[in-house]
């Protein structure tokens, strides 16, 4: 067994682009979830339309990457209008289903064959970010420290959604410790109370839902610049629930929350990945018991019964408070 690398792979997806992205995503949804009790199932719809909005942009239209990327932020904004004023009046549930189902039309919707002159169906879209790498001020070569080493390239994505994973933080923490956070904590836990002091609790929830749908729509748009390369599949649901188990492992409605629960996530994700090819290619662990093709189901299912063992021991996560998790979705 290869500790050394087992781990140093596991050091790198903890701290790696992938990580900083889902932290960035997951701040989005934890203020839906965390903060203002709203079940959004889809947060991979708005990354979904954010990465599209930026690809069909620049490799369909022609444009500049910049406006690609407030197009992006601005197709996550639409779609949480569509899917909040018919919804949010209602029961919270009806939210949850149609997110979910949002999510799985849109994907279905880019990857169709009527589309695929303008976002490429199945095959994606590639190649329209090198406007990103171009101002790359890392020099060629590759940084870090032992078996923890990023290229250039990757140093450049990780400055930039480290960067506006801090400025995220930085920004939940000052609105909710404002007047119009204390509002959406207050619709959390007894809506009718913060209806019956006046406030409009279908407008703050409309206001989140597009807050942190634009925060999604713009971890979706550095994922797909990331990996200068856009494809509908890329985006199921099992995003959003990686997305969920980020958010709870770290704490719902605390800021580091999703921070600290992405890199968690990552760090256990790539280190039994690493673990189980190194214990099957070893020998250590018979092929009658694990094949090498099958290590990434197992790793997540070794992650899932992690997961179970944290809701029964630790049910509000590392951060969080247990009444954090009561909400109130009438």
């Amino acid at each position: 067994m290869d500790w050394p690398s087992i781990i140093g792979n596991a050091v790198r997806g903890m701290f790696g682009p992938e990580a900083a992205i889902f932290a960035l995503s997951a701040i989005g949804l934890n203020i839906h979830f965390g903060y203002t009790g709203l079940l959004n199932f889809g947060q991979v719809g708005f990354m979904l339309v954010g990465a599209y909005g930026v690809a069909v942009s620049v490799a369909t239209f022609g444009w500049s990457m910049w406006v690609g990327v407030l197009v992006g932020i601005a197709c996550a904004v639409v779609l949480a209008l569509i899917l909040g004023l018919p919804t949010l009046r209602l029961r919270g549930d009806y939210l949850a289903i149609a997110t979910i189902a949002a999510a799985e039309v849109l994907r279905y919707f880019y990857r169709s064959s009527t589309l695929e002159p303008l976002t490429g169906g199945v095959y994606g879209l590639r190649q329209f970010a090198d406007e990103f790498f171009a101002i790359n001020p890392w020099a060629d070569g590759t940084y870090g420290f032992g078996r923890v080493t990023f290229d250039h390239r990757s140093m450049w994505v990780m400055t930039v959604t480290w960067g506006l994973v801090a400025l995220g933080c930085i920004m939940v923490k000052l609105l909710i410790s404002s007047p119009w956070g204390r509002v959406l904590r207050s619709v959390r836990e007894d809506e009718l109370a913060a209806r019956s002091l006046g406030k409009s609790a279908y407008s703050f929830k409309l206001q989140s839902l597009v807050l942190g749908g634009a925060i999604g729509g713009l971890a979706g748009v550095l994922m797909a610049i990331s990996a200068q390369s856009v494809q509908p599949d890329s985006y199921d649901p099992k995003v959003t629930f990686y997305l969920y188990t980020i958010v709870i492992l770290g704490g719902a409605s605390r800021v580091m929350g999703p921070v600290l629960g992405s890199i968690l996530f990552w760090f256990i994700v790539t280190f039994f990945d690493a673990f189980l090819r190194s214990a099957t290619a070893s020998g250590l662990i018979p092929s009658s018991i694990l094949d090498s093709g099958d290590v990434g189901a197992a790793r997540f299912l070794l992650v899932g019964l992690g997961l179970v063992l944290l809701m029964v021991y630790r049910p509000a996560g590392i951060l969080g408070d247990q009444k954090e998790l009561r909400l109130d979705v009438r």
